[in-house]
């Protein structure tokens, strides 16, 4: 790794970028040749090529996002003022739009409750959470899915035996025209339209992560102010933070680091790398595997392929970053916003791919679900063909067999908090197999489904289920039938697939962590 304070800095607005040069010195110098600065600050469409240009068009608002924000502002504070009452703010919708506000509510220290899964766990905490003082955000692009509708179902059914008024406990954002727009009116919610030019990961500055944050108590004036104070300088050639990351980033990844892991230094925004990787993964339509490492020198995280990238809060003038990563990013949450952004939009340009490209879909043909080929104390294995049927040998074919250009992604359609000692399987399996190995909870992280890559899915049971109101499934049917659909998706990409069931969660994720602390190639 390289020292980071051997060379200077790029620094404006309060953030600071350290080692951006020592990856590529010349990359920045050619994606200035291509004007990219000022390009990309005045929305230029074309900078991703040809064929990316249609996709450019209408999703390039984030640029200056912050500035129509600003419009939220009044809104937000008289919607906060009429619901003073109500201080369980729950978010409901996909992890596409709620990582951010998740993001901003946990960095600032604000109280937010996230459901973006039909986990009865949380689900059931959270509707026993005060429930007639709870307001519910409802956020989405387009309509309800199947998941964010339970929600609402769920907490329309407490409020109707809890005797509130329905309608005043429910804020709706969405865009203006959307069948969830529609849906507003129709519970004569208050709807919060999203700007139209920003979708998916890169909308943490517009209504969909103020909007939450706001009514958790964020300071939501402040991000917009730190990312006023940056945009300034990122049409400039020289003192441009934000371009020196996307050049870095880009030039490692046509270098043959491919692999960025993602790592705290301590001083803050630690949950900010999660909203980062998502949003560099999608914007590099996979030829950036984002990892969201523990340190430094995790497992997985040392590689040669691997480039490290500490993220932070701002820091004073002098002081080194945090930990000695190859690229160190520290500032201020509204500004890193704006960073991150800027820089995977310059990535993607420096590796001409369409950043705003939507995945392909995936054959509907795929197999049903054989039967478990082993049950092993509390886990039930499911392995592919042609791989061992017990648990140990299941989980040494998937981290041996991976290629040198391969990694593994492990989801788990668990639940994040009860079950998060889940997340320790990453380190172990990135320990055992020396490729990288990435971790989320499903449905937020599917994992990647393109380029080389194995995947290990893990379910387990449910002991005290909760009905979906109105509708013929309970919340377990609706998220053990999101995990098939998930294996479904990949079996029709060709991708390999280990599931593995637990039968009883604490003790199966104990035995998880334990077979996989013993497997090594």
């Amino acid at each position: 790794m390289s020292d980071l304070l051997a060379g200077p800095a790029d620094i404006a607005a309060g953030l600071a970028v350290h080692g951006a040069d020592a990856v590529d010195r010349s990359a920045r110098a050619a994606l200035v040749a291509r004007d990219l600065p000022a390009r990309l600050t005045a929305k230029d469409p074309t900078l991703w090529g040809v064929g990316a240009e249609a996709a450019a068009h209408g999703r390039l608002g984030w640029v200056d996002t912050h500035c129509r924000s600003r419009d939220l502002l009044p809104q937000l504070a008289e919607l906060a003022a009429e619901l003073g009452d109500l201080d369980h703010v729950v978010l409901a919708g996909d992890g596409g739009v709620t990582l951010a506000a998740e993001v901003i509510a946990g960095c600032l220290g604000r109280p937010l409750t996230v459901l973006d899964s039909a986990d009865p766990g949380p689900v059931r905490a959270a509707l026993a959470d005060r429930p007639a003082r709870t307001v519910l955000v409802l956020a989405g692009q387009s309509g309800l899915d199947p998941t964010t509708d339970a929600h609402l179902r769920a907490y329309r059914q407490a409020w109707q035996d809890a005797g509130p008024e329905a309608d005043r406990h429910v804020v709706v954002v969405a865009p203006l025209g959307s069948e969830l727009a529609a849906l507003a009116d129709e519970l004569g919610a208050v709807l919060i339209p999203t700007d139209p030019e920003v979708a998916g990961p890169w909308s943490a500055l517009t209504a969909f992560g103020l909007v939450p944050a706001a009514l958790a108590g964020a300071p939501v004036t402040e991000l917009l102010d730190e990312a006023a104070a940056l945009a300034d300088a990122l049409d400039r050639e020289r003192d441009n933070p934000a371009l020196a990351l996307g050049a870095a980033l880009g030039a490692a990844a046509a270098g043959g680091r491919s692999t960025v892991a993602l790592v705290p230094d301590g001083t803050g925004l630690d949950g900010l790398r999660h909203w980062a990787g998502a949003l560099l993964g999608a914007a590099t339509g996979g030829r950036v595997l984002p990892l969201a490492a523990e340190s430094p020198d995790a497992p997985g995280a040392t590689a040669p392929e691997v480039l490290t990238v500490g993220i932070g809060g701002a820091l004073a003038p002098g002081v080194a970053p945090g930990v000695a990563a190859d690229v160190a990013v520290n500032g201020p949450l509204g500004a890193q916003f704006l960073t991150w952004s800027y820089a995977a939009a310059t990535a993607a340009a420096a590796l001409r791919v369409d950043p705003f490209a939507e995945p392909a879909a995936a054959s509907a043909d795929a197999p049903a679900d054989p039967p478990p080929s082993s049950v092993d104390g509390a886990v039930e294995v499911y392995a592919p063909e042609g791989a061992p049927a017990d648990l140990a040998g299941a989980l040494r074919w998937l981290v041996d067999g991976l290629g040198p250009d391969e990694h593994l992604a492990v989801t788990a359609h668990l639940d994040r908090f009860a079950d998060a000692a889940a997340a320790g399987l990453r380190p172990l399996l990135a320990r055992g197999t020396g490729r990288p190995v990435t971790f989320g909870w499903g449905p937020r992280h599917p994992g990647h489904t393109d380029g080389r890559v194995r995947h290990l899915q893990i379910t387990g049971a449910v002991t005290d289920d909760l009905p979906v109101p109105g509708r013929p499934y309970t919340f377990a049917e609706l998220q053990a039938a999101q995990a098939a659909g998930d294996r479904r998706a990949l079996a029709g990409r060709e991708r390999q697939v280990l599931r593995l069931h637990l039968t009883e969660r604490a003790a199966g994720v104990a035995q998880l962590l334990d077979t996989a602390g013993r497997t090594r190639t």
